[in-house]
């Protein structure tokens, strides 16, 4: 007999036609349980390539002193009009931009601190500036990006010699810019967690009036000296004068930052 018009089927093509076909009379039940089989197997620690933890979080406050240290410029000081403290930065960060200066001046920070407020029977957290009426600004000073900050409207000078401004310390800065940062690592970590009331430390104040000195023990200002001008017994805070630059500088402080000097 002829075997003209007979197709020979490769070897290779017959067996996975005979696999696939096989495959498909598999019962269900028995296909289920080899891809559980599959899962519960142990992986080939041979075949199996281990990728570090790139995106694992480090200690914020840490990350924030290392950037702190390492970055360029000096920091100063700059005295404003009270409560123009924002706008003051927007002006800085503007005539930047406009003056060409992004050179020489770097970055403009407002220090600020979360602190509990107590406003008709509620409690509640709420931002308030650090130093009242500065400013702080990272640059590197010379005749003209001096210019351009001495300048803004609302600035009234630099602290310390008007054309020679002394800078801060970096231990200073961090002082002054950590109150925010912390504020934020504790939201952070707040988030999902589950909500406990909180119990405030009550604090006696009897023993201090308007006008005593006090010792301000926590908090940037600690380890100075801070005169009381008006004392909030429900929100446990006072108002004093802390001597900041060599000048008199209201600012708000708890109960627990301040003790008898």
């Amino acid at each position: 007999m002829s075997n003209v018009g007979v197709e020979e089927v490769p070897v290779a093509d017959a067996e996975a036609d005979a696999a696939v076909a096989a495959a498909e009379d598999v019962p269900a039940a028995a296909l289920d349980a080899f891809v559980d089989a599959q899962a519960d197997a142990p992986e080939d620690a041979a075949g199996v390539e281990e990728t570090p933890d790139v995106d694992a979080p480090g200690d914020p406050m840490q990350e924030f002193r290392d950037t702190l240290w390492s970055q360029p410029g000096d920091w100063y000081v700059v005295h404003t009009y009270s409560g123009m403290e924002n706008r003051v930065k927007a002006n800085v960060e503007s005539r930047t931009t406009s003056l060409n200066m992004e050179d020489f001046i770097y970055e403009v920070k407002v220090p600020v601190e979360e602190v509990a407020e107590i406003k008709n029977g509620q409690r509640r957290l709420v931002k308030r500036t650090v130093l009242p009426g500065y400013v702080l600004v990272r640059m590197d000073l010379t005749d003209e990006s001096w210019a351009a900050v001495r300048h803004t409207p609302s600035v009234t000078g630099f602290v310390g010699h008007s054309h020679q401004p002394v800078p801060l310390s970096l231990s200073e800065v961090e002082a002054m810019l950590a109150p925010a940062v912390e504020a934020e690592v504790a939201a952070v970590a707040q988030v999902g967690a589950p909500q406990q009331p909180k119990k405030a430390a009550k604090v006696e104040f009897d023993d201090f009036a308007t006008g005593d000195s006090v010792m301000v023990v926590d908090g940037p200002f600690a380890t100075l000296h801070a005169t009381i001008t008006e004392i909030n017994v429900d929100a446990q805070r006072v108002k004093a004068l802390v001597e900041i630059f060599g000048r008199e500088t209201p600012v708000e402080l708890s109960f627990t930052q301040i003790q008898r000097a």
